[in-house]
């Protein structure tokens, strides 16, 4: 499956790769990452309907993960499942705002975030099994 990682910071977008690693959970197939740096780039993607699970920084700039997670979801045919990244636990009701499937707050917590990335990939898979 393609999960897509969305942060200017390099080190946020390795912090997750290696958090969700080959495989988050010994019940899910294999995780390809595709890293993205902008926004166009995960706007692109998301369009292309080629990712299944997207995990985006609610910190990221110029483009927050929470306004692009909310555009998303309004416009992304067949939007896929996101993880939102946030810095402050108060941040939660703008995540929930935004629409996003999961919320995992910094620092991160890679068993947490393994285990949100997992569950949104077996959903996905339930998803496509109708």
């Amino acid at each position: 499956m393609r999960v897509l990682v969305y942060s200017d910071d390099a080190g946020t977008r390795e912090k997750v790769r290696l958090a969700i690693g080959r495989r988050p959970a010994a019940d899910v197939p294999l995780a390809e990452v595709v890293e993205c740096a902008t926004q166009p780039a995960v706007v692109k993607h998301l369009d292309s309907g080629e990712i299944d699970v997207a995990v985006l920084d609610g910190e990221a700039a110029p483009a927050g993960g929470m306004g692009i997670c909310r555009q998303a979801k309004d416009e992304v045919h067949d939007c896929p499942p996101i993880v939102l990244l946030i810095a402050r636990r108060d941040d939660r009701w703008l995540a929930n705002w935004s629409g996003a499937d999961a919320v995992v707050a910094q620092p991160l917590d890679p068993v947490v975030l393994a285990e949100a990335v997992a569950d949104l990939m077996r959903r996905r898979l339930a998803a496509a099994r109708g």
